[in-house]
């Protein structure tokens, strides 16, 4: 069999996952994703099988895959949204994913990203390095209350983290988890969305990308609904949001910080909007790029399509 491997985070991170990989006698080659359509056309009919990441799977990828060699794909991480699910239904590929194995990693990185910005580590770090010591003041995140939208499996850790920590903990999502919700009665649910635009200093983003979150936080949202100048925070998808109503919100005070993990477009493009904008912090998309977390990740990914083949 021959695999194509794209999930720069599978290649970059040693560990058992290569191993396992390895041993299977599959012949592998390699690109560095996220793989733009035009790169697959040409090439996804000679691969058996693809261990991905987030490159785009379209109806056409797909299609010509289908005209050659292809038969499964394996999603390295949890995300399908870059995959057209539907087309892939339709020409009997089958894919999986890994659900599960990245919710510590990926609440990890929300709170340190609300630590650095709170404690100006970003800034201290830059002004210390030319010699200076300039001295700012920053902000205890204990008390502070921190809403969550998407209460999953990265969600419903961080929510258990964020209360650990003395913060009060508000979250929403479409499915009320009952015994999530009772077992942790800390986390406060809260029926509407609104709740949290009105309530949360911190907003944490957990969604999936889809045609209904697709600029989840726009201007309406920023101008007529945030009522605390929150922070916000996105390790999902950089689609949640719109970016020019995050800018202008900054600008006017309506947002207090962005914090994210995710672009519209990565790797970061050259005319990124939010680049270079006070009080945003960018970081390419590592959330859940741990040693353990990849690991954990990799091996899913393997296993699963191990178990394609069965």
């Amino acid at each position: 069999m021959k695999i194509l491997l794209t999930s720069t985070s599978f290649q970059d991170t040693p560990g058992t996952h290569h191993d396992l990989l390895n041993s299977q006698g599959f012949i592998i080659d390699v690109l560095r994703g996220p793989v733009k359509e035009e790169v697959l056309l040409p090439i996804i009919a000679n691969y058996d099988a693809v261990i991905c990441g987030d490159d785009e799977y379209t109806e056409a990828v797909l299609t010509k895959g289908k005209q050659g060699k292809l038969k499964y794909i394996s999603k390295y991480g949890v995300g399908l949204d870059r995959i057209d699910l539907v087309a892939a239904k339709k020409l009997g590929i089958p894919v999986t994913n890994c659900p599960g194995v990245n919710q510590v990693s990926v609440a990890e990185h929300v709170l340190a990203l609300l630590f650095a910005f709170e404690k100006n580590i970003h800034i201290q770090y830059e002004s210390t390095k030319q010699g200076s010591w300039k001295r700012y003041t920053g902000n205890e995140i204990q008390g502070r209350t921190i809403g969550i939208i998407g209460l999953g499996a990265v969600g419903k850790e961080l929510a258990k983290k964020s209360a650990a920590l003395g913060m009060q903990v508000i979250a929403f999502d479409l499915f009320r988890d009952e015994e999530f919700l009772t077992a942790h009665p800390e986390v406060a649910f809260a029926d509407d969305i609104n709740e949290i635009y009105k309530n949360a200093d911190i907003i944490s983003l957990h969604l999936p990308h889809t045609s209904k979150t697709e600029k989840l936080i726009n201007a309406d949202v920023v101008f007529n609904k945030l009522k605390k100048c929150p922070i916000i925070i996105n390790t999902s998808r950089g689609m949640l949001i719109d970016v020019d109503a995050i800018i202008e919100g900054l600008e006017k005070e309506k947002i207090r910080g962005y914090l994210t993990d995710v672009l519209a477009i990565e790797p970061i493009d050259k005319n990124e909007k939010l680049r270079g904008i006070p009080n945003v912090i960018i970081t390419p998309h590592v959330g859940s790029r741990t040693y353990q977390s990849v690991v954990r990740q990799g091996t899913m990914a393997v296993e699963n399509l191990l178990g394609l083949l069965c």
